[in-house]
């Protein structure tokens, strides 16, 4: 079969968006190509994955900090720091010594996380609900709302028994990205609601692929 890369589109009906070029993606494969094959059950994490323990709750708030800065004017900047102290030091300690817990009575599980600290603020915001508690002030915060209001929406699930799958956005003004990645070609459907035009951000991906493999490739970017 002649490698491709296939692009579509999906708005507010299905509808066939522009086939890309014909591009060479790799000269081989294997297990360490693109995405490894698992065996372990759904719901669990590939052997092939750190057990990575959950991070000090000062570590989450000081990350999260570090990605409001650029965001936030100082004063709303100072509102957020001080729901954040509130939280560190009250209701949010008690949570995470609750998620810990957990975590070492589930050692078939893992928190996969790394520097990040979205997961770990969401499993407090959770945990909180399931315990029937107040929804803390923390979350409250309107720079919280707008962190967490994702206009990408991307996700894959590769397989030879999948052609090629879909995922909706999560905010009505976003784009959910479902992608694909084969030995000899990849794709993506892109939806949206409405208010968003899917086939223009699906040329914007097209004409960045398009770039990424003229540079692979040696040859100019076109502007």
């Amino acid at each position: 079969m002649v490698p491709r890369l296939l692009l579509r589109a999906w708005s507010r009906c299905p509808a066939v968006g522009p086939g890309a070029p014909s591009r060479r993606l790799t000269a081989g494969s294997g297990p360490g190509q693109y995405l490894q094959r698992s065996i372990v059950p759904t719901m669990h994490y590939q052997d092939s994955l750190p057990r990575l323990p959950i991070p000090k709750l000062e570590d989450t708030i000081r990350r999260y900090l570090n990605a409001q800065k650029p965001l936030l004017d100082d004063g709303q900047f100072r509102k957020t720091e001080q729901f954040c102290k509130s939280f560190e030091n009250g209701i949010g300690k008690e949570l995470h010594k609750q998620l810990v817990a957990q975590d070492k009575q589930n050692k078939h599980t893992s928190y996969i996380s790394g520097q990040g600290f979205d997961r770990h603020l969401f499993a407090l915001r959770y945990l909180a609900a399931a315990k029937g508690i107040i929804l803390p002030e923390f979350y409250l915060d309107p720079a919280y709302g707008q962190i967490n209001h994702n206009v990408l929406s991307t996700s894959t699930l590769s397989s030879p028994a999948v052609n090629l799958g879909g995922f909706a956005p999560v905010v009505s003004d976003g784009f959910g990205i479902g992608y694909a990645v084969h030995d000899n070609w990849i794709g993506c459907n892109v939806s949206s609601y409405p208010g968003r035009n899917a086939q223009e951000f699906l040329q914007c991906v097209e004409k960045a692929l398009e770039d990424m493999f003229d540079a692979l490739e040696g040859k100019s970017i076109k502007s």
